[in-house]
C-alpha cells in the first residue's frame, strides 16, 4: 500500500499523486478551491496507510475509560479533552473553531523522530495530548474535536501543503464555513480565512471517506 508522509518532498509527492488523478467531483459542501488551487476528488482513501491507521486507532484508543491511577499513557488522559469539548456544546460554530484551535495549539511542538523514533507518524488525540506532536498531529486532534462537536465530515479536510515561505511541508485543518474555508493552523493562534494566507500551496487533503488532489489553474 502506498503511503504519502508529510515529509515526502513536494514534487515527488505531486508526481506520485498525479498517477492517481481522477476527474470525479469534489465534495458538495466544500468550496472547490483552496489557496487558489482546484480540488479534484480521488477514488480511494486506502492509498493513505498512515491515515487508515489513524482512523483505526482513533476508534480503539480515543475512549475515556481507563485507570486514572496509572502514570503511563492510557485512555484516562482523554477525560480532560472530552470535558473541554463538552463545555463547547451549544456555542456558535465560530467560537467552537477558535476554542479548539487554541486548545490544541497550546501543546508543544515535538518531532516524530523524538516521540516515536520514526520520521513520520500520524498520532491520534490520545497520543498527541500525552506526547505532544508535530503539524499533522495538531490537525488530526482538531479534526476529531470538531467531529465530536458535530461538524459534518464533508466540511472538514486535513490538508498537506507546502509552506513556500519556509520551504517545508506542513499540515493544517481546513473547515468549510459560509462559502469560505477557515484554516486551523498550529503556526497561527487565530482561525483565519484561506484568503488571508498567501504562502501555502496545497498538495492533497483527506477526511474520513474522501481525498482530494489540489492542482493549479
Amino acid at each position: 500500500m502506498a503511503k504519502f508522509p508529510i515529509s515526502t518532498p513536494l514534487w515527488a509527492l505531486i508526481g506520485s499523486l498525479c498517477l492517481l488523478f481522477s476527474t470525479s467531483a469534489s465534495a458538495r459542501l466544500f468550496p472547490p478551491t483552496l489557496f487558489g488551487y482546484n480540488a479534484v476528488e480521488q477514488p480511494d482513501t486506502q492509498t493513505f496507510g498512515q491515515w487508515i491507521q489513524v482512523l483505526e486507532r482513533h476508534l480503539r484508543l480515543d475512549v475515556p475509560e481507563g485507570d486514572c491511577q496509572e502514570k503511563t499513557l492510557n485512555q484516562c488522559h482523554l477525560r480532560a479533552w472530552l470535558a473541554f469539548l463538552a463545555g463547547l456544546r451549544g456555542l456558535p460554530p465560530a467560537e467552537q473553531l477558535e476554542a479548539v484551535n487554541r486548545y490544541a495549539n497550546r501543546k508543544p511542538y515535538v518531532l516524530d523522530i523524538e516521540n516515536y523514533g520514526v520520521e513520520d507518524y500520524w498520532a491520534v488525540p490520545r497520543e498527541f495530548l500525552y506526547n505532544n506532536g508535530d503539524c499533522e498531529d495538531y490537525a488530526i486532534t482538531k479534526f476529531f474535536s470538531l467531529r465530536w462537536l458535530g461538524f459534518p465530515m464533508d466540511d472538514l479536510r486535513i490538508v498537506v501543503l507546502q509552506d513556500t515561505n519556509l520551504r517545508i511541508p506542513h499540515a493544517v485543518l481546513a473547515v468549510a464555513a459560509n462559502n469560505d474555508v477557515k484554516i486551523l493552523d498550529n503556526q497561527i493562534q487565530e482561525v483565519v480565512s484561506q484568503a488571508n494566507i498567501v504562502h501555502y500551496a496545497p498538495v492533497y487533503a483527506i477526511n474520513e471517506h474522501h481525498w482530494w488532489l489540489y492542482l493549479p489553474d
